[in-house]
């Protein structure tokens, strides 16, 4: 399995874990807000990532203004909170911005004077759709739909009749063939003692 499925399989389950996470559906225009969470008060910045190659969104120092924005998101984003909590809102999205989105935290280590990236947290897997494609689609759809359902209906009516009237004919076939097999039937001899009384009349005499 090669290393994109494997990112991808990780972020979705990663979103799907999350507690304020998961798959978030959005119209083309609407906003959608991530809140990103730690329960670490000494994180130094915060990264908001998208995507499989885990592209940087933008980065927010404690206490400073965010920088490294994405140029995709140039006067889309709005952060609210008292960092390291912090609620990331972007505005206007677009098609564009489909997939996944998380944050992340990291803070400089003196030990081995290396940043060190923190668990991720506030995890959504965004679905864009565009509402002029699904309003048309739907509208066409309920329309193929309310005609196939029309045409089911009279079909199943049709059936119906045709084996109800089947049925009723063989009904009255065999009605028909009883009544002939029993006119038909010969009827039984039934014995008689006429011969041995007239037997027992000569001897008699």
């Amino acid at each position: 399995m090669s290393a994109t499925w494997l990112k991808l399989i990780t972020i979705f389950c990663l979103s799907c874990g999350s507690e304020s996470g998961g798959v978030v559906y959005r119209n083309i225009g609407e906003s959608l807000t991530i809140q990103c969470r730690s329960n670490e008060t000494d994180e130094e910045f915060l990264h908001l990532k998208r995507g499989l190659n885990e592209d940087d969104v933008l980065v927010k120092e404690h206490n400073l203004e965010p920088k490294a924005i994405s140029k995709e998101f140039t006067g889309r984003l709005q952060l609210n909170g008292k960092f390291p909590n912090i609620d990331i809102l972007i505005k206007n999205v677009t098609l564009q911005d489909l997939g996944p989105f998380w944050c992340m935290y990291s803070k400089f280590v003196k030990k081995t004077s290396e940043y060190k990236m923190n668990k991720r947290s506030g995890s959504v897997l965004l679905v864009v759709t565009d509402t002029t494609d699904t309003t048309s689609t739907t509208v066409k759809g309920h329309g193929k739909c309310e005609t196939g359902h029309n045409d089911l209906i009279l079909g199943s009516i049709v059936i119906s009749a045709v084996v109800l009237l089947g049925v009723v004919m063989i009904f009255f076939i065999w009605i028909i063939k009883q009544k002939s097999l029993r006119s038909t039937a010969k009827p039984r001899s039934v014995p008689t003692n006429d011969v041995y009384e007239d037997m027992r009349g000569t001897l008699k005499r």
